[in-house]
C-alpha cells in the first residue's frame, strides 16, 4: 500500500494511541478495577481500531478501486462514494 507512506506519521500516531489504550486495559486488569471501567476502556480501544480500519479501507478504495473525486464515470464515482460512506458508517 504505497499510499500509506504519505500518511505514515498519522497512521503510526493512531496505532500508538491504540497501543496506549491497550496498556491502559492491562493496567486496569492488573489493578483489578471494576468490570464497568475495564469495559469502557475496551470500548474506547475498539472505537479507535474501527476508526483506523475505516481509514485504511477508505484509502484502499480511493487508491486501488475507484477514487470518486477523479472517476469520470458518474455511476462508478457515486458507487465508490456510497461504498466509502457505508464503510465509515459500519465501522463507527
Amino acid at each position: 500500500m504505497g499510499h500509506t507512506v504519505k500518511d505514515k506519521a498519522k497512521l503510526l500516531a493512531r496505532v500508538r494511541r491504540i497501543k496506549g489504550q491497550a496498556e491502559a486495559v492491562e493496567r486496569a486488569l492488573e489493578a483489578e478495577l471494576g468490570c464497568t471501567d475495564v469495559l469502557m476502556l475496551v470500548a474506547s480501544m475498539r472505537g479507535a481500531i474501527n476508526g483506523l480500519t475505516a481509514e485504511l479501507m477508505e484509502d484502499h478504495i480511493r487508491h486501488h478501486v475507484v477514487n470518486p473525486a477523479t472517476e469520470p464515470d458518474a455511476d462508478r464515482a457515486r458507487g465508490a462514494a456510497e461504498l466509502i460512506e457505508v464503510v465509515r458508517t459500519y465501522l463507527k
